[in-house]
């Protein structure tokens, strides 16, 4: 039978799901039933999360891999817990080195310059030891049966790897540090296509090693070995010790009160606080209906501030200058609603008043839930895969600047401004649920349009995902989806916002969310945007 597994001539709509015991939301249906083969193992929502992060390495390695970094929002026994797993920058790097060996005097995307040390691995025994009721062992096992007897390519993940393999022909050709990544993600330079099988054996037997010695081959053994190995034989920075120092952090939560509900982020170096922030603004504001030009202007000129201070000021928070918590004050939003006026303005900063991603979300019936984001950033990240254990390593150092007066500047040993970031909401301390949108700088763009959806307008988990969105570029520049409301647009650009109309809807992220209701019977959402479904019981 023929067919274009992309042509969609028809509109479709998606219901919530409904489910007691267990449910797993996030962009493949391979890594969702992963997710849920754990749970009927008689795992936890954690266990859950780390089976379908594992899983997620494999069936969608064009956003992510064992190379990634990752975040997680936890809810145990009614407490949030907050993990970050991003890396650092080798310890050996400089910025004068790396600056002396570009052209443009900007951070390079691939190779092995803009490698930091994955965090998202280590993440994974973190969470089991912690919160888990399973060994980390049980966890991968579907992460590794995928990866050894294969699995099928989906509609989107076929296109993005085509794009990627097209990409990166243009790119990598001639250049011997990245064959390695042709020899395992390409047939012979070939993409893989929808409906075709893809074995991963590398990755398999990394799984396994991470899986028998709770990630110390990872961070200390064979697999650090070679990362470093080839690391200095390809021009990198990377020592032993970058790795074998290396742990996962937990934070405290950051947080905003929204009308009642408490906004639930990672604080930084990740950029939930730009949510967090234009949330602060807007509610100084009523709103009565999502599809009204003032909602969007307001909307729009909000997240412009919140980004114009968080690229200003946020970074490794060991080396900020101020306070995050100040951009979450009461004063702070105030002070910024006051700006907004009725035309667009040109985002700048102030100084607060003193005081390529994959997403998943799991829930179980004892009441636990987590909030969990991983990617190597840009696709399948800096190119670089670890030769013989099908590491793809992810590029996050790209975002650092090499001028040395930017906050967010290169250094030895540091982490950079981090795109990645999960959300949850809670209510008179009790939990909601968790919410995200992968999607590099559309992330909390989309975290504040799914909350102000379900928290101003009242709409389900699964149309407060599929409504239409916008997403700020820089200046007064947005894009916005096909399906669009075209007569606000105009309004819009009337009032002076620089609007343009994108031909698909895959550069506004992929979103996913559970809902517990007052009788725990779980709602859940997962976008059109994705290849996937929710799987639950």
């Amino acid at each position: 039978m023929e067919f274009d597994n992309t042509y969609q001539p028809y509109a479709s709509n998606r219901y919530c799901i409904t489910a007691r015991n267990g449910m797993v939301a996030t962009g493949s249906n391979l890594a969702s039933a992963a997710g849920l083969e754990v749970l009927r193992k008689g795992g936890n929502a954690i266990d859950a999360a780390v089976a379908t992060a594992a899983a997620l390495t494999v069936v969608e390695p064009t956003a992510n891999g064992l190379g990634s970094d990752s975040f997680a929002l936890v809810w145990v026994k009614d407490k949030l817990y907050g993990l970050n797993s991003s890396g650092y920058s080798p310890k050996n790097i400089s910025l004068e080195d790396v600056k002396a060996k570009t052209e443009d005097g900007k951070m390079p995307v691939h190779g092995w310059t803009p490698v930091m040390v994955p965090g998202a691995v280590k993440s994974w025994p973190t969470l089991v030891k912690r919160f888990g009721k399973l060994s980390l062992a049980e966890d991968l096992a579907p992460a590794i049966r995928y990866a050894e007897e294969g699995y099928p390519i989906s509609p989107l993940l076929g296109r993005m790897w085509e794009r990627a393999t097209k990409r990166f022909h243009e790119l990598f050709d001639g250049k011997p540090e990245f064959d390695e990544w042709f020899r395992v993600f390409t047939k012979n330079g070939e993409p893989y296509h929808f409906g075709e099988m893809v074995r991963l054996p590398d990755h398999a037997k990394t799984l396994r090693l991470i899986a028998e010695t709770d990630a110390d081959a990872f961070y200390k053994g064979e697999i650090a070995e070679q990362l470093v190995r080839q690391s200095q034989r390809d021009g990198g920075y990377f020592c032993l010790e970058d790795l074998a120092e290396y742990e996962s952090q937990w934070v405290e939560p950051i947080g905003v009160n929204y009308r009642g509900y408490d906004v639930w982020e990672i604080p930084p170096n990740g950029q939930g606080i730009v949510a967090l922030m234009a949330l602060n603004i807007l509610k100084n504001f009523e709103f009565t209906h999502n599809e009204s030009t003032d909602t969007y202007h307001h909307q729009w000129e909000a997240i412009k501030m919140a980004f114009a201070d968080a690229k200003h000021y946020v970074t490794d928070p060991r080396m900020m200058e101020l306070d995050y918590h100040d951009f979450l004050t009461p004063e702070y939003g105030k002070m910024r609603a006051a700006e907004i006026k009725e035309n667009a303005a040109l985002p700048g900063f102030v100084t607060p008043p003193k005081s390529g991603t994959v997403y998943l979300c799991t829930a179980d019936g004892e009441g636990n839930m987590v909030s969990y984001i991983q990617s190597n950033y840009m696709g399948f990240g800096s190119g670089i895969v670890v030769e013989g254990y099908g590491l793809s390593l992810q590029n996050r150092g790209a975002d650092f600047s090499l001028d040395p007066a930017e906050a967010n500047s290169l250094a030895p040993h540091k982490k950079s401004y981090h795109t990645i970031i999960p959300c949850f909401l809670t209510k008179d301390s009790k939990a909601v649920g968790p919410l995200g949108v992968m999607g590099g700088y559309m992330q909390p763009q989309g975290h504040l349009q799914v909350a102000m959806n379900m928290i101003d307008f009242h709409l389900n988990p699964q149309m407060a995902l599929d409504a239409p969105r916008w997403q700020w570029m820089s200046g007064k520049k947005f894009v916005v989806e096909p399906s669009f409301n075209n007569a606000i647009l105009q309004q819009l650009v009337a009032r002076g916002h620089e609007v343009s109309i994108e031909n698909t809807g895959l550069s506004f992220g992929r979103g996913q969310c559970i809902i517990r209701l007052d009788n725990g019977v779980l709602v859940g959402g997962t976008e059109s945007r994705t290849d996937s479904n929710i799987a639950c019981f």
